[in-house]
């Protein structure tokens, strides 16, 4: 089999099918950095397809056998990409190795003596986002591979640095991660997701369990101590393991946790002592934690405590991260990423710390096997809402053999609306909004663009 590593050199020419998606348009500029002449192609015309023709990137609208000129020499698809695609067909048809989008950013990763992987499903970005503003402040140099935007990063989702350490958000879905090669391997929580590709939840542990072994003996397994699955995942592992949580069982583990409105203050024990003392900008304990596990990440590649600290406090969310939209009607406007029920969870936990006088959830759930499947813990959590207001699914990379609908959902949450269109939506917040209230846009599809219409 041709390994990607052949083609990582200046002069080459490489295709990128779906180069609007934010880790395929990320890894374009990656490659456009090392010398690389690069092409390619997407459907939609978004504002990743913009920045990438600014920087000399070719980009076709659509996809299209005509698209793969006469001298390209490798060919990257991003997931949702199949095998009749018509470019992957002509690729096939002249010979031109078709490499996956994981397997692209795995031999990125080898060329690195410090390859921070992060992991877990959930709280990748943040986590992956607070250890780029660590490593950072402490001058690394990183290369940066984030699945959101960072204003650090100038509202990118990645940087390429010339410094030995690159991190990386590392998803398990269709095993991605398992082509990375981690010197440092974070696991956040292992749960039950993507049940459209993995059949159960040990199914899922395997999966992030081969992730975990990876790493090399010299390397680092940093792992949640208060997740029962992670650590059963991880259950006598040959690895050195650095645990973190909010126990005093961790080896990194916070103390003195004081919440003041948005901010956030505590101390950093690491065995035993007083690592750091450290002020988080954003709200609410699941911050807290992604905090703890990019320190711990840091510990592992002997970053000092002045930079974790100032690192941190430089942290102000990454996009679509509990993100401030703006006002309505004296209303504010938030928008996050959340799109399982563990998020969802963490999400309430903070906002019904925040004393707004309610708070109105405009919920888009993700895929129709997701919200099948976990079907009765998505209740459980939108019952909290004072109101919640149900978009219909997001399809992604699925159609709707299930026969399921967000209507199912409204049917069993007293005192919530379900809204066929995103027009129906955004009339309906219109409506109700009020002043003292928090209206939250929550999805990992594009729920996101009926509160920038409604501030409009």
């Amino acid at each position: 089999m041709v390994s990607f590593e052949n083609y990582l050199s200046p002069g080459r020419k490489g295709h990128l099918v779906g180069i609007g998606g934010v880790s395929m348009s990320s890894l374009a500029e990656v490659l456009h950095g090392m010398g690389i002449t690069v092409t390619g192609s997407d459907f939609s015309e978004g504002t990743n397809v913009i920045a990438l023709r600014g920087k000399g990137i070719k980009v076709y609208k659509g996809h299209s056998p005509e698209n793969l000129e006469a001298d390209v020499d490798f060919l990257v698809r991003t997931a949702a990409v199949h095998d009749d695609n018509p470019e992957i067909q002509e690729a096939r048809r002249r010979g031109i190795p078709v490499f996956e989008r994981s397997q692209a950013w795995g031999e990125i990763s080898r060329g690195y003596n410090n390859a921070l992987c992060i992991s877990g499903t959930h709280g990748k970005t943040t986590t992956t986002s607070m250890a780029t503003h660590i490593l950072m402040a402490a001058e690394k140099d990183p290369t940066v591979m984030i699945g959101g935007t960072l204003p650090l990063l100038s509202n990118a989702g990645h940087r390429v640095g010339s410094g030995n350490t690159i991190v990386m958000e590392s998803c398990e879905y269709c095993n991605s991660f398992l082509e990375f090669y981690p010197t440092v391997a974070v696991i956040l929580n292992v749960e039950a997701d993507h049940l459209d590709f993995f059949k159960d939840l040990e199914d899922v542990k395997h999966s992030f369990r081969r992730f975990a072994e990876r790493v090399p003996e010299f390397g680092y397994v940093v792992a949640n101590i208060d997740d029962e699955n992670t650590m059963d995942t991880l259950k006598g592992i040959d690895r050195k393991l650095l645990t973190f949580g909010m126990s005093s069982n961790a080896d990194v583990y916070a103390d003195n946790i004081h919440y003041l409105g948005a901010k956030t203050t505590f101390d950093i024990i690491y065995k035993g002592k007083v690592f750091t003392d450290v002020q988080l900008n954003v709200p609410g304990e699941h911050n807290v934690k992604d905090a703890l596990a990019a320190a711990a990440a840091c510990i592992c590649l002997g970053i000092k405590p002045t930079a974790v600290k100032y690192g941190l406090a430089g942290f102000g969310g990454a996009g679509r991260r509990f993100e401030f939209k703006g006002k309505f009607n004296g209303a504010d406007v938030y928008d996050d990423y959340a799109h399982h029920p563990g998020e969802l969870s963490a999400l309430m936990d903070m906002v019904e710390k925040l004393n707004y006088k309610r708070v109105i959830v405009a919920f888009q759930p993700h895929t129709y096997s997701r919200t099948s499947a976990l079907f009765g813990d998505f209740v459980e959590q939108l019952r909290r809402a004072d109101i919640a207001v149900l978009a219909e699914i997001y399809a992604a990379r699925e159609t709707n053999t299930i026969g399921i609908s967000s209507a199912d959902l409204q049917q069993q949450i007293k005192g919530s609306l379900f809204c066929a269109t995103f027009e129906q939506l955004e009339n309906t917040l219109r409506g109700i909004a009020q002043p003292g209230d928090l209206i939250l846009t929550v999805g990992a599809g594009d729920i996101y663009k009926v509160g920038e219409s409604l501030l409009k």
